[in-house]
């Protein structure tokens, strides 16, 4: 028990260490280090924009919105509508006809909910551009979101994808702050970490990332059996040669969960779709490169981490029911807040501008911690029976928490 309690208290303390250090020396990359632009001299590539939606009424306008504002114009917009039961095909057809003068609109209407890979296949069916831009239906986009993007593709042609950064906007909410938290505090830095230190990143978000049409196509496009077609994606693309990029100057701003279990139920459905990549992907462990090797090996530690704390936690419960001792190491506790405060730090010093945060906001961060060790505890082993007792299950959508 003491060497899994090791484990479980220095685990993340090493990683979070190493993820830090790596987000650092992103930004200095980042600065010092220009791309080149093998595209130069060359006319604009035609973009297609593919927005996917399925009951998504309230929200579409604004992301189509966005998209029309968007400083690089040589695009073509794809709106998807995946077996919607409200009016978001009215709404599609009204917004076709909109903007149908500024850039070409098409429309792709699929009677039955199949999930949003199979919207996405469908869609990239019709797409004439040499690159895909896909959005969620319940975001909308940072006017330069396309040009940072491009310039990551135009850099190597071997860039098969280049993931964006979302930003929450609903923070009216104890809960949606927290996530505010966790997106500028860990996700971001995470993603910049990996991106340093290993060269790839786990998956790209699917809420906003661009794809070269070409990398797609040779990927065998997207899994419809895939619970989490981004994940998926990310690593049918390193099984096929290509990188994947992690671009924090494309920004889109996003809804969460304002609810406890639509929130689990996300989580879970994200930790599902992790579980499903190592079993689809366990042959790189062999055949991969280090990079690849390595990153597949921090998945598993994560999940090894996950169940070695519900052991430890549910040993701690039941010492303090029958013997009535608190066991508390202090010198513990203080080394996991001053990891999180600096980490949190960092994400804010890269984040308070483009993510309008406060400093302010970082008062939540004691909550955070449980909040995040509670949330992504539950979700990962209630995935983790899913995965064992269903296998077999596939994407679908429903209708999503957009917050209250």
């Amino acid at each position: 028990m003491r060497t899994l309690s090791y484990f479980v208290i220095l685990y993340p303390v090493i990683v979070s260490t190493v993820w830090i250090i790596g987000s650092i020396f992103f930004a200095i990359q980042q600065r010092q280090v220009p791309l080149r632009n093998l595209h130069q001299g060359q006319p604009d590539d035609l973009v297609s924009v593919l927005i996917p939606a399925h009951n998504e009424e309230a929200t579409l306008g604004q992301v189509v919105e966005s998209v029309a504002k968007m400083a690089y114009q040589k695009i073509e917009l794809i709106l998807i509508n995946d077996g919607s039961q409200d009016n978001t095909l009215g709404i599609m057809n009204q917004l076709q006809n909109r903007y149908s003068s500024q850039f070409p609109a098409k429309l792709v209407d699929i009677k039955v909910n199949k999930g949003k890979a199979n919207a996405l296949n469908e869609g990239a069916k019709t797409a004439q551009g040499a690159f895909l831009l896909c959005l969620d239906a319940d975001c909308f986009v940072d006017q330069n979101v396309l040009g940072p993007m491009l310039a990551q593709f135009y850099d190597d042609p071997k860039v098969g994808a280049v993931a964006g950064k979302p930003i929450v906007r609903n923070r009216t909410s104890i809960l949606g702050r927290l996530q505010l938290l966790e997106y500028v505090g860990v996700i971001d830095i995470i993603k910049r970490g990996q991106a340093f230190v290993i060269g790839h990143i786990t998956t790209v978000s699917g809420v906003v990332v661009a794809y070269r049409k070409q990398a797609i196509e040779d990927a065998g496009w997207w899994n419809i059996d895939a619970i989490t077609e981004d994940i998926d994606m990310t690593w049918r693309l390193y099984h096929h040669g290509w990188q994947v990029r992690y671009c924090p100057e494309s920004v889109a701003w996003i809804l969460v969960p304002e609810r406890i279990m639509d929130l689990i139920h996300q989580r879970r459905r994200w930790a599902r779709g992790g579980f499903e990549v190592l079993f689809r992907n366990r042959g790189m462990f062999v055949t991969g490169r280090l990079s690849e090797q390595w990153l597949l090996m921090d998945m598993v530690l994560s999940d090894l981490w996950v169940i070695s704390c519900s052991f430890v936690t549910l040993f701690y419960l039941f010492t303090i029911i029958f013997t009535g001792a608190i066991i508390m190491d202090g010198v513990i506790l203080f080394l996991l807040l001053l990891i999180s405060l600096i980490q949190f730090l960092i994400g804010y010093a890269d984040s308070k501008e483009s993510d309008f945060i406060r400093w302010q906001d970082l008062v939540l961060l004691p909550f955070y911690v449980i909040f995040y060790w509670f949330i992504n505890l539950v979700s990962c082993l209630t995935a983790l029976c899913s995965f064992f007792l269903d296998p077999q299950h596939v994407g679908s959508w429903r209708s999503p928490d957009r917050g209250l």
